[in-house]
């Protein structure tokens, strides 16, 4: 039986973790709302938001239909890839293991491009062919990792290492048949491209993640049981097969969803997992909505640095997170050769 005091502690430290981190995701958000290419007027947007009145049409017009799509989907895409690093660093146990390197996002990029070639819409075609090419490539990396039912960790890793560069090599080749007026617009959503985002895409992307993270929640003592071995969580019951079944397809979906809407951002779940496994320990419990809310502070800031980095235009917000991501994978792969 669980402790109640215990348990009591537990949903107070998930409080107060909450409360913090929805201090930074409203910081965050207000500084993604007010600065960008064409301005940076952070009072205007402080009046606009608790007056409604920010003395310019245009500059309101600005903020709400161009920023806050912006700010929402930056926002909802940190939370998902953050979210799908720790899953996948749970079922794993693992700390490098995420749906980029392990090629779930590759695979959902191709499903998008067949989608895109094919004219399809992208509510629910693009996000259809998304999720088919990521559930590909989760079985194409299960098949190559193991031999039995179970999970081996090193195995699925390097397994989803060079399936991600199978996708790569795909995603190349079908770029190269689609027409040239095409190419542009692919080569920058591939790289995480935000500038598109609007209201509705904002609602249908929340329709579709806030159920998972419901699930994960739901599923989140599961994921602390597993990380004591498989025939631990087993014995004291644990349906290993299922919950890491529903755990794999869940993070799937959301991430097909997410990368069919803002492209491939890599490295997020790696670099926001890491963070709070550090700060807060191994409770998922406690890491899930960690991982939900400072994953979304986390994308906000990298897609304000993409705006505000360049003196003219902006580059892919992927960018910036592959800049980030790539040397802290570098760093956690030498530690633990050591």
């Amino acid at each position: 039986m669980r402790d109640p005091s215990t348990e009591k502690s537990i949903v107070l430290r998930i409080f107060w973790v909450c409360l913090v981190l929805v201090v930074f995701l409203a910081a965050s958000m207000f500084l993604g709302l007010g600065i960008g290419s064409t301005s940076r007027d952070l009072t205007g947007v402080w009046n606009l938001i608790f007056s409604g009145d920010s003395g310019d049409s245009t500059m309101a017009a600005i903020i709400w239909r161009i920023r806050f799509p912006r700010v929402l989907m930056a926002m909802m895409a940190g939370a998902v890839l953050s979210t799908g690093g720790l899953v996948f660093q749970a079922l794993l146990r693992n700390p490098l293991a995420e749906p980029y390197i392990l090629g779930i996002s590759g695979g959902s990029a191709i499903g998008a491009i067949i989608g895109i070639i094919l004219g399809l819409s992208r509510f629910p075609g693009v996000g259809i062919t998304a999720f088919a090419g990521a559930m590909v490539t989760l079985v194409l990396v299960v098949i190559m990792s193991t031999g039995n039912a179970s999970l081996k960790k090193d195995s699925m890793l390097l397994s989803g290492v060079v399936v991600n560069a199978f996708c790569s090599a795909v995603i190349m080749f079908l770029i190269s048949l689609t027409q040239n007026n095409k190419i542009h617009s692919i080569m920058f959503w591939l790289m995480g491209d935000l500038s598109s985002s609007d209201l509705d895409q904002a609602a249908i992307l929340a329709l579709c993640i806030v159920p998972c993270f419901a699930v994960i929640f739901v599923l989140s003592h599961a994921m602390n049981l597993l990380l004591m071995g498989r025939e631990m969580a087993h014995s004291m019951g644990v349906n290993v097969g299922t919950v890491t079944g529903v755990l794999l397809v869940t993070s799937s979906f959301m991430v097909s969803a997410t990368v069919c809407h803002c492209g491939l951002m890599g490295f997020v779940g790696l670099v926001v997992p890491h963070i709070f496994r550090l700060a807060l320990g191994p409770d998922h419990r406690v890491l899930v909505p960690a991982c939900i809310l400072g994953g979304g502070s986390y994308m906000v800031m990298c897609d304000l640095l993409a705006r505000w980095i360049p003196r003219q235009g902006e580059i892919p917000v992927g960018v910036i997170t592959a800049m980030i991501g790539a040397p802290l994978f570098i760093m956690l792969l030498k530690r633990g050769k050591n």
